[in-house]
């Protein structure tokens, strides 16, 4: 299974959403901005209800080609 995660940082608006649902995947910066920690880190699920709760979707994260959340 090939996950690529990508953030918008333009969008992203430093919320927290996404380390709340998948801690190991995400974090917030210095700056604010959410940042990748481990692409694997959480289970497709959690990354999944990441993606979903980000308010700006600054977001994306597809598998094997295919956009997910």
């Amino acid at each position: 299974m090939n996950i690529e995660i990508t953030i918008d940082p333009v969008s992203c608006m430093g919320s927290g959403n996404c380390s709340y649902w998948a801690p190991a995947t995400f974090d917030l910066g210095d700056d604010g901005i959410a940042f990748v920690v481990d692409p694997s880190g959480d289970p497709l699920e959690k990354v999944v209800l990441a993606v979903q709760g980000c308010p700006t979707r600054a977001i994306t994260v597809t598998r094997d080609g295919l956009v997910l959340g």
